[in-house]
C-alpha cells in the first residue's frame, strides 16, 4: 500500500569524501561545526554528545528540538558520514549540510533525502506538533 501525504520530517544522509583530515580527527572542532550547522539550519540545540576514538575518528550527535544531526568520521580515509534529520517546516537540513560540507572542506559528496513519517493527512490539516502535545509540554515543563 502506498501512503501519500505530508511528511513529519526530512532526513538527509550525506557521505563526504576527501575532507580535511586534521579537522576530521579534532573532536572539539567537529562538535563546534555540528552545533553551528544546527543553528544555521534554524534548529534549537537541546543536547550535544561527541566522542574521540583512538587512534583516530570522531562520532557525535547534536540533539535538536526538531530531531538530530549525527556524524561519524574516518580521518584515515578523509571520509565523513552525516545523518541530518529535521522535523517541521522551519528547519532546513540542507542548510546544515551546506555548512558542514563547507567546513569539512569535502572535495566530493553524495547525498540522499528521505521524507520521514509520510502521513495520509490533508496538508491543510497537518501540524508538526498537534495542540494536544503542546499542552502536555506546557504542563510538564513548568
Amino acid at each position: 500500500m502506498k501512503i501519500t501525504g505530508k511528511s513529519l520530517g526530512r532526513h538527509i544522509l550525506a557521505e563526504m569524501y576527501n575532507c580535511n583530515r586534521e579537522i576530521l580527527n579534532d573532536v572539539e572542532k567537529i562538535k563546534e561545526i555540528m552545533v553551528r550547522a544546527a543553528i544555521e539550519a534554524g534548529a534549537e540545540v537541546v543536547e550535544v554528545v561527541f566522542h574521540k576514538f583512538s587512534p583516530y575518528g570522531v562520532s557525535g550527535v547534536v540533539v535538536i528540538s526538531e530531531s538530530h544531526l549525527a556524524i561519524h568520521t574516518w580521518p584515515e580515509y578523509g571520509f565523513a558520514a552525516a545523518d541530518l534529520f529535521t522535523c517541521g517546516d522551519h528547519v532546513n537540513p540542507w542548510k546544515a549540510f551546506e555548512y558542514l560540507n563547507n567546513y569539512l572542506q569535502a572535495e566530493q559528496f553524495i547525498t540522499f533525502e528521505a521524507k520521514r513519517g509520510i502521513l495520509p493527512i490533508e496538508a491543510g490539516n497537518f501540524t508538526y506538533k498537534p495542540e494536544s502535545v503542546k499542552e502536555e509540554e506546557k504542563e510538564t515543563v513548568g
